[in-house]
């Protein structure tokens, strides 16, 4: 919104714009300060009002986990749907600070509104009478699914993405490849190939190498169809997994989110990307700045977060957080770095996953004490608070590697 608002100023009333609000490092740094602003200023009142209104936690009961129900007892009627709180922060920070003109702006924005959605519903179902489970996972799973499908098709299928075009809104992503060759002098020799939202998404990168290791062309799109939907489904369930202990899911959330917006800042420089040999992604700054507002979301939800917490982001937050790194990811062509920065909440659902497997075929034997992850470390006697901070320190780990691939390659 101050874009559009500097940029008329500008042009109808010749008005001189400070250049500084027009930078996208600029507006990231102030995307962060206004959503944890934000967060922790209105935090006292929302968790207020959500315990006049009774959304409290349920807690898994003791027949379901005797050991789990009585750690997590104290917890039984703490204020879920925080993730109201965060996403509202974040679509405020959207419209100040990012450029509504933007297609990833727009595609950020449908990510936050229909998974938060999604989570709002499967959280007020949850809370509107106790004996209910909410959304069935068939159900839920099925909507992520679609969703994802729609952007598949929008960043593979030039003709629906273009019908979205309305004059200076919404053009369809597109890259470009430089590459370096030097021909008998020292100075290097630049080719660049400008590349279509199909023709970047196509491509399959890997971190710790330059090129791309694979190009999914002609009938083989439908692996980059089947790669966007589970990365996108898979990172927002992951994430929803991950949310059991105080301040676990948020303090990973800034570690990711924080990487991949950097690769989203210097994707958007040309000059940059061509020294580190990355793709030169026009106005991926947009998605950078929608991360670190995500990033400042969660800073100030932490402080209410933290243990022992004052209110948990349930469903509501969960489900559209892990979206919105996922379709980053997606965007960014940074699939497997997800993977990688993103490693606690793929251990978390790979746990699930495998006990789940172990339990149903080979006769009911389990694999862990209790999952997701974080929970079998609580049976292993860990204090909650040292399962967060040890699970933090190996989220930074991943983060430090997932830096580092962008100069070793």
């Amino acid at each position: 919104m101050l874009l559009l608002i500097l940029e008329y100023l500008k042009n109808s009333f010749f008005f001189k714009v400070p250049a500084v609000f027009c930078y996208s490092s600029t507006r990231m740094i102030l995307a962060a300060v206004t959503t944890a602003f934000l967060t922790i200023c209105l935090g006292p009142k929302f968790i207020k009002r959500l315990y006049a209104l009774k959304i409290g936690q349920q807690i898994r009961t003791l027949e379901e986990v005797p050991f789990l129900a009585q750690l997590h007892g104290k917890k039984k009627d703490t204020p879920t749907m925080g993730g109201i709180l965060i996403l509202s922060s974040m679509l405020f920070s959207l419209f100040l600070w990012m450029d509504l003109k933007s297609s990833f702006t727009l595609i950020l924005f449908l990510t936050t509104v229909i998974l938060g959605l999604l989570g709002g519903v499967d959280d007020y179902l949850k809370l509107l009478r106790r004996n209910v489970k909410g959304i069935s996972p068939k159900k839920k799973l099925t909507i992520q699914l679609l969703f994802s499908s729609l952007i598949a098709i929008y960043l593979l299928w030039p003709a629906f993405s273009a019908s979205i075009h309305i004059g200076p809104f919404f053009a369809p992503p597109t890259a470009k490849q430089q590459i370096e060759y030097f021909k008998g002098g020292k100075n290097p020799i630049v080719v660049s190939k400008n590349l279509s939202a199909k023709q970047y998404i196509e491509m399959f990168y890997l971190p710790f190498f330059k090129d791309p290791v694979a190009i999914f062309q002609g009938v083989f799109s439908i692996i980059s169809f089947l790669i966007i939907v589970f990365v996108i489904t898979g990172s927002s369930n992951a994430v929803n997994l991950t949310d059991g202990l105080d301040g676990l899911a948020a303090g990973c959330l800034v570690m990711v989110s924080s990487v991949l917006a950097l690769f989203a800042f210097l994707s958007n420089n040309s000059e940059i990307a061509r020294y580190l040999n990355i793709l030169y992604i026009e106005g991926s700054s947009e998605i950078a700045v929608y991360l670190f507002a995500l990033s400042g979301a969660c800073l100030g939800f932490i402080w209410y977060n933290g243990y022992p917490a004052q209110v948990f982001m349930g469903d509501t937050g969960s489900l559209a957080l892990g979206g919105i790194i996922g379709i980053s990811a997606v965007l960014l062509r940074r699939e497997v770095l997800l993977a990688i920065i993103g490693g606690i909440f793929v251990a978390e659902t790979i746990s699930v996953i495998l006990q789940v497997w172990s339990y149903r075929y080979r006769n009911k034997k389990r694999i862990f004490l209790c999952t997701p992850l974080h929970h079998h470390f609580e049976y292993k006697g860990w204090p909650e608070t040292k399962v967060v901070v040890r699970l933090w320190i190996i989220g930074l780990f991943l983060a430090i590697v997932g830096v580092a691939s962008l100069k070793f390659q």
